[in-house]
């Protein structure tokens, strides 16, 4: 991978009628926060250190809401005991609810959020495009075709085959896409609309196989998960997309100084020595991997890729060394409470976690783009 100069070196200095804002943590191409919080002088530390303990705080306060009466320190008695820390020993019941139900589906929440988080924000980036989200590249919806077509045949059983199909959906629309940029000339604007246009594409191809089901009760609930539904997830799921997430993590990271010059256009990136095709490729292959693994394992929970960037570009500034950690912390915590929120507003029922996100994120992000402008 080639990392490339710092693009600080060239970075245009701000001219002295330039609007507030503009200066040093300005990106070209990208939406810059006027009058929110921020947060881009505390050092790095204590601001990754300060979202990780919100994030601690948050996974054990979540996981006691519920119908059943559990308290942190239940929680905490549960987690040691099965570390081999110790603990006070709890009835089966208890334990059971906070082991193999609530805190699973929490710590997947949290890790689907910094997924989707990152693979935002590093679309974002790639794209020069403030509206991109994981999503772009059609992966939703051909996880959502691939696991109705599962249904719909009769292939396997139960939830893995279910993630299966929505996996080998999701990759097959990517591929889709990559094929049709590539042919198209691969710039950036080809990938967006191949993205656009594999994903009309595979949302036709659902609702035929969904308008054909002989089982429409069957179909429905399909569709309710491909929404959004961290329910009946377990460890494995857990430890699988921890693994991906923090690959694609790492991976990202090691090219945040090439993401940074990403800002100032291809031209611009190419100039600071960055290898343009093989960079994009790159990370648009990782994160459409970590996008569909997530999507098979919890549905299409929109926003969070779109909505968090932004939050977190406003609170720790453009640079991706310090936005990237940032970011899949916001995701973590904000999707967390989003899934809590979900799971017991309506109980006994449970709402789309998609829904919920549709719900909050649609006016957050009208009050960030009213809250801000763009650089040119």
């Amino acid at each position: 991978m080639t990392a490339g100069p710092d693009p600080a070196a060239v970075r245009p200095r701000p001219s002295a009628n330039a609007p507030a804002g503009t200066g040093s943590g300005a990106r070209p191409g990208h939406v810059v926060p006027s009058g929110l919080p921020s947060l881009r002088k505390a050092p790095e530390p204590l601001l990754w250190g300060g979202g990780t303990v919100l994030l601690l705080a948050s996974v054990a306060v979540a996981v006691t809401i519920g119908p059943a009466r559990i308290s942190v320190a239940d929680v905490w008695s549960v987690v040691a005991a099965h570390l081999g820390l110790g603990g006070t020993e709890l009835s089966p019941i208890r334990d059971g609810i906070v082991w193999d139900l609530r805190m699973p589906r929490t710590l997947l929440a949290a890790v689907c959020g910094a997924g989707l988080a990152v693979c935002g924000t590093v679309m974002q980036s790639l794209l020069r495009n403030p509206l991109a989200d994981p999503f772009v590249l059609g992966v939703s919806s051909g996880a959502s075709t691939g696991a109705v077509v599962v249904v719909v045949l009769g292939v396997g059983g139960g939830a893995v085959s279910l993630s299966a199909g929505a996996f080998v959906g999701a990759l097959a629309s990517f591929a889709l896409v990559l094929l049709l940029s590539h042919t198209l000339g691969g710039t950036t604007d080809r990938v967006v609309l191949s993205g656009v246009a594999v994903m009309q594409l595979f949302s036709a191809l659902t609702s035929f196989v969904v308008m054909t089901a002989a089982d429409a009760e069957q179909t429905r609930g399909v569709l309710f998960w491909l929404l959004g539904s961290l329910s009946g997830v377990g460890w494995t799921d857990v430890r699988l997309c921890t693994g991906i997430v923090l690959v694609t993590l790492m991976i990202c990271l090691g090219h945040a100084r090439t993401l940074d010059a990403f800002a100032f256009g291809q031209d611009a990136a190419a100039t600071l020595g960055v290898h343009v095709a093989r960079t994009r490729t790159v990370l648009l292959c990782t994160t459409a991997l970590l996008t569909a693994a997530l999507v098979s394992s919890a549905g299409a929970i929109g926003f969070v890729g779109l909505v968090l960037p932004h939050a977190a570009r406003a609170l720790a500034g453009a640079g991706h060394r310090r936005l990237l950690p940032v970011t899949a912390l916001a995701g973590a915590v904000f999707l967390v409470w989003v899934d809590t929120l979900a799971r017991t507003v309506l109980d006994p029922q449970e709402v789309p976690v998609g829904v919920v996100t549709a719900l909050i994120g649609v006016p957050a992000f009208v009050l960030v783009l009213h809250r801000t402008r763009r650089v040119v």
